[in-house]
This record gives C-alpha cells, sequence and structure tokens, in this order.
C-alpha cells in the first residue's frame, strides 16, 4: 500500500473513470422505476379519466414516451458531463473539489477544519471497486462533504491523510 503522503501532491486528479458506468447503470435502474411508476399512473388516468378528450388520451401515452426517452438519455449522457467538471486536489493543508456542470462549486476543507471522514460505498459502487470520501467539517455551511466516485483504497489514502496525525480522539 502506498505512503499517505503521496496522495498529496498538489496535482488536480480526475474522479475514477469507472464512474462512468457506475452512474449510468444507478441512472438506469432510477429510470426505470420512474418509468414503471409513470406508466401505472398513465394507466390509471386512462382507466379512470372517462372525462378525458379523445386527444388528451392520445397525448398521455406519447408524454409518457418522451419522458421515458428523456429519462434514458439523462441517465446515460449526465454521468459524462459530470465526469469532465469534477476533479480534486489534495495537499498538505487540505483537500479542494471542484465541481459542477452548470452551476460550479469549488469547496476547499483544510485539514484543521476536518472532525470525521468516512469512505462508504454501496453495493452499485462495490461493484465498480468505487467508494465516496465524505468529510465532517466544523461550522453549518459545508458541514458535509462529499466525494464521490473514487477508487475505494484512494479513498482510504486520502481519508489516512486528511486525519489530525498523531492526535488522541477525546472528548
Amino acid at each position: 500500500m502506498s505512503e499517505p503522503d503521496d496522495i498529496a501532491d498538489g496535482q488536480d486528479h480526475s474522479l475514477d473513470p469507472r464512474v462512468i458506468p457506475m452512474q449510468r447503470v444507478a441512472g438506469g435502474i432510477f429510470a426505470a422505476i420512474q418509468s414503471v411508476a409513470l406508466l401505472v399512473a398513465l394507466i390509471v388516468a386512462l382507466l379512470a379519466g372517462d372525462d378525458l378528450d379523445g386527444w388528451v388520451r392520445g397525448l398521455l401515452p406519447v408524454a409518457w414516451l418522451l419522458l421515458v426517452v428523456l429519462s434514458g438519455l439523462v441517465a446515460y449522457r449526465w454521468p459524462v458531463l459530470h465526469y469532465r467538471h469534477t476533479s480534486y486536489r489534495v495537499d498538505e493543508v487540505g483537500i479542494e473539489i471542484r465541481t459542477g456542470v452548470y452551476w460550479r462549486v469549488v469547496i476547499n476543507v483544510p485539514r484543521s477544519r476536518v472532525q470525521h471522514i468516512d469512505v462508504s460505498n454501496g453495493p452499485i459502487d462495490r461493484r465498480y471497486g468505487l467508494g465516496t470520501l465524505v468529510l465532517y467539517t466544523a461550522g453549518t455551511d459545508h458541514a458535509k462533504v462529499e466525494l464521490a466516485g473514487l477508487e475505494h483504497g484512494r479513498a482510504l489514502r486520502i481519508r489516512e491523510h486528511l486525519l489530525p496525525s498523531g492526535a488522541d480522539d477525546a472528548v
């Protein structure tokens, strides 16, 4: 395993490229669930809507189909955009996270403000070997900062680097 200090190179890093297919799978699952729920609502509306005009009855399935196609396109295309517009930098001072496709956000978390760090990964993350670094800081604005899409081992090394060294956990 690498030394934690090689993580703090001060260079901008992209997320792990496996985040793209992972987010596509998660987005596809969400789009499928959303499509089924909308289909059930469409069927209920068509069966219960005796007072619907003929053109409305014909328009509802078309609207459902457009929403399904749009959801699928977003689930496929959005992960690439997110990947291109997310980066992070770890140095001796702390971590800087840059993200946002339309609204750009730059979050700097100094090591001195870090209170607790988690590395989590759900079942889809585990399938792709990815994890989410979750930093908890003092304060109210950005008290919880997440960086998803890191290789799990790298997330663990960043956590080890950002934790205060030699400090005892005292309450």
